[in-house]
């Protein structure tokens, strides 16, 4: 499955609705990235084919989302976006975790493995 492009209303509807929540919530049901982005950014422009054949090799585990800071002006706003690519990491238990800079792959492979779908340790 390749990346999912994702507009500020998508956002809304499968990630976090921020208009109507105070408090986080994640509303996904895997654990996601989503890459802030923008057509002109060289590093934006190398992390892409990463973050493709990540999709893809994790399919049905996680999704990755695509969200294009210049379209999507108010979602970045709200995430106080400063670089690109900036990326949100959800891991299995909706907790959220901001990360700016362009990574290689087997960076993001050891965040997918370690955190994002790493067990849940339960509370004993």
């Amino acid at each position: 499955m390749p990346t999912i492009k994702m507009t500020t209303q998508d956002f809304k509807d499968k990630v976090f609705n921020y208009e109507t929540e105070k408090e986080w919530k994640y509303l996904g049901a895997l654990p996601a990235i989503i890459d802030f982005y923008a057509d002109w950014c060289g590093p934006c422009k190398m992390v892409a084919p990463v973050l493709e054949e990540l999709s893809a090799e994790y399919e049905g585990k996680l999704l990755i989302y695509k969200v294009d800071t210049e379209a999507e002006q108010e979602l970045s706003a709200v995430f106080g976006i400063q670089s690109i690519p900036t990326l949100l990491f959800i891991d299995s238990t909706g907790e959220p975790m901001m990360q700016p800079g362009a990574f290689p792959k087997h960076i993001f492979k050891k965040v997918i493995e370690e955190k994002l779908l790493a067990p849940v340790k339960s509370e004993e």
